[in-house]
């Protein structure tokens, strides 16, 4: 197999998890993950050399594509040739995802461990993220950027990201999170 094959299988695996998703949203994902996986790195340089001559682009504009993928739509450079255009909501990828990973447990695994991070990148940005265990891996499969410093609690925060994961957790599983400070979180 090719990587080029590789790169057009790995797009349809990536429209069929995230169905919701548009076929240029779910190209241009499969583009960054596969792109990650070959460069083995997750900054835009990496992954642009590792997939122009995959695809037989200029990095240039591959490099640009990537970066449209999570700017807002007015901000998109198509964006004055039509409405087609779309602002990506990544919140709404985090059910499917956490659905997906959870795909690939033991069927007599019914326990799951989820760790919640904030980092904080220099006076930017703070992000918060939770994180899925899986063979001593942590995958983020929710997240949000808050501006640095942050005032007020993170908490409601936290609070919101389990709220939006929970309808991708099986009935009955044990959920165990692992932070650094206290939270109450509720789990069917």
């Amino acid at each position: 197999m090719t990587r080029s094959d590789g790169l057009s299988q790995w797009q349809e695996t990536v429209s069929r998890q995230m169905p919701h998703r548009s076929k240029p949203q779910a190209y241009v994902l499969a583009l960054w993950s596969f792109g990650m996986a070959l460069a083995q790195r997750c900054g835009i340089t990496s992954v642009v050399a590792a997939i122009a001559p995959l695809v037989g682009r200029e990095e240039a504009t591959v490099r640009q594509q990537l970066r449209e993928w999570c700017y807002e739509a007015a901000h998109k450079a198509g964006a004055k040739r039509g409405v087609k255009r779309q602002a990506l909501d990544v919140s709404t990828c985090f059910v499917p995802l956490l659905r997906w990973v959870l795909a690939w447990w033991p069927p007599t695994e019914s326990r799951v461990t989820l760790a919640l991070d904030a980092r904080t990148l220099g006076q930017r940005f703070t992000v918060l993220a939770i994180s899925l265990i899986y063979r001593g891996c942590a995958l983020p499969i929710a997240g949000v950027v808050l501006p640095a410093p942050t005032n007020g609690a993170w908490r409601p925060h936290w609070e919101r990201l389990f709220t939006r994961i929970q309808p991708g957790a099986p009935t009955g599983w044990t959920v165990i999170v692992m932070a650094d400070r206290r939270l109450d979180a509720q789990w069917r």
